[in-house]
């Protein structure tokens, strides 16, 4: 009968145990969970400054281009020929 109540204690104590690394394992996986979803919104926010650098960037070439500078003459030209395409398209959509 011992060896029953000892089997009995030990597989108690082993049950104890295993709920006890499930509690944890559970509370590390929410842990990583947060963690996961600010990285997330770290990146979101990072790749939104990076577009809006990348349009600065290009608005600063037009403008330097368009204040003399040689360097990105042929990007603003081409920039410019675009605006008047479009342009021209709107006004033909307009006497339609």
């Amino acid at each position: 009968m011992s060896e029953i109540v000892d089997i009995i204690d030990t597989l108690e104590s082993k049950l104890k145990k295993l709920l006890n690394k499930i509690d944890n394992l559970e509370q590390n996986n929410l842990e990583l969970n947060q963690e996961l979803q600010k990285s997330t919104s770290i990146i979101a926010n990072q790749s939104k400054e990076i577009q809006v650098f990348k349009n600065d960037y290009e608005t600063l070439k037009i403008a330097n281009s368009l204040l003399g500078s040689d360097e990105n003459k042929r990007d603003t030209k081409l920039k410019i020929n675009s605006l008047i395409r479009e342009i021209d398209y709107c006004i033909a959509q307009l006497s339609d």
